[in-house]
């Protein structure tokens, strides 16, 4: 089971041949806590998602996650509105930020397995117009940080270490490394 809706998680998952038998929206409360880091803010985020799935449906292998950009200490969500996405474009404009996901698997024994992927990304500088553009043409909406790198912002980023699918909502390697460690995919 998926413990998420995004279809871009479902999209990954298809790329290494994994189609959830069910996919349940977790509707938890992401408010970051007083001073919580972006990568604690991930890792806590999965776990939750993973654990309210588990709990609806207890017989389940869950599989959830949570992707948080931080720019240092600060968290970038998802824009709530066009000014918001402007906002945290020009933030990561010429500058370097980190994608966090964490991936979360709950087994039927109750067991938690977690992995915290950073990915360490750079834009280039922006221009207003580039970010007027950009907000206009709404690819910001649902997306943390404000972007999607599997669209039009991917020409914006000069800089990009770690992984790629991390910076998208699901790093697969680490996905697949889990579900290896539970048998469920071949090694």
């Amino acid at each position: 089971m998926l413990a998420s809706a995004s279809p871009r998680r479902l999209e990954l998952l298809a790329r290494i041949g994994i189609a959830p038998d069910r996919v349940l929206a977790t509707d938890i409360d992401e408010t970051p806590l007083k001073a919580e880091l972006p990568r604690l803010l991930a890792a806590r985020l999965s776990a939750a998602k993973a654990e309210v799935a588990g709990a609806r449906a207890p017989e389940a292998l869950v599989l959830a996650a949570d992707t948080v950009v931080g720019v240092g200490r600060r968290i970038l969500g998802k824009p709530v509105d066009a000014d918001e996405a402007r906002r945290f474009l020009a933030l990561l404009s010429g500058r370097r930020h980190h994608v966090y996901t964490s991936v979360a698997l709950r087994s039927p024994d109750g067991k938690l397995r977690t992995r915290l992927v950073d990915t360490i990304l750079a834009f280039q500088r922006l221009t207003e117009a580039q970010i007027e553009d950009y907000v206009a043409g709404e690819e910001w909406r649902g997306k943390a940080g404000g972007y999607a790198i599997q669209g039009r912002a991917e020409v914006f980023v000069r800089f990009l270490s770690g992984s790629h699918s991390n910076v998208v909502g699901l790093p697969l390697f680490e996905t697949a490394q889990l579900l290896r460690g539970v048998g469920w995919l071949s090694p």
